[in-house]
């Protein structure tokens, strides 16, 4: 296999935006034949990203780290399946929505109740340990938004998260959900009505 320009194992943020679709796209199709050197470049382009995902789903770190990790191999197993007809991050998006719901289903996240806070999410390493200290440091606000967002039923709560927090537009966003941009816009403005009430409501 001809061997990729060095430039190309520089991380996204030290590549000009206008060769960062094509070094990822030769990342895939090399990863896509075995390469895991490739694929680990593309899982550390990706990987902080979608731990913060899966945290703020799961407002459980422990449950997070596990099914992050379990996403990125299923990534690397599907991968020959992957067309490119979507972008490779909203692939592993949908990966990871799948993932969550299955988790937050199953016995061992229901019994769990160590929950990490979104303001923790942005400056932690991709599967970090839960540190006493900062936990004691939460803001109050950011406290109360986790458990508002915990309140939000399944659609609603993805969609507010993906939109609003992920930064995804609405055409990103019906593309990881499967659904419709008229439908992302109808979700969000239940999301947020529901979490206002919630919000004005709790103490």
């Amino acid at each position: 296999m001809t061997a990729l320009p060095a430039s190309i194992d520089l991380p996204l943020t030290e590549l000009d935006a206008a060769t960062l679709e094509g070094v990822e796209q030769q990342k895939i199709r090399a990863a896509q034949e075995g390469d895991m050197r490739a694929f680990e470049w593309l899982v550390q382009q990706n990987e902080e990203r979608l731990f913060g995902f899966c945290c703020r789903w799961l407002s459980c770190a422990e449950d997070a780290r596990e099914v992050c990790q379990d996403m990125f191999v299923r990534a690397w197993r599907a991968l020959p399946e992957f067309e490119g007809r979507a972008k490779f991050s909203r692939w592993l998006y949908q990966i990871a929505l799948n993932l969550c719901k299955d988790r937050l289903k199953s016995r061992s996240s229901r019994q769990r109740e160590k929950t990490i806070a979104l303001d923790d999410v942005e400056d932690s390493p991709p599967c970090p340990q839960n540190s006493p200290d900062s936990r004691a440091e939460l803001n109050s606000d950011m406290q109360k938004l986790d458990r508002g967002l915990a309140t939000l039923p399944e659609k609603l709560r993805s969609v507010l998260i993906l939109t609003a927090m992920e930064g995804l537009s609405y055409e990103e966003c019906a593309e990881v959900l499967n659904c419709s941009v008229r439908g992302v816009e109808g979700r969000v403005y239940r999301a947020r009505q529901m979490l206002l009430q919630w919000w004005n409501e709790e103490r």
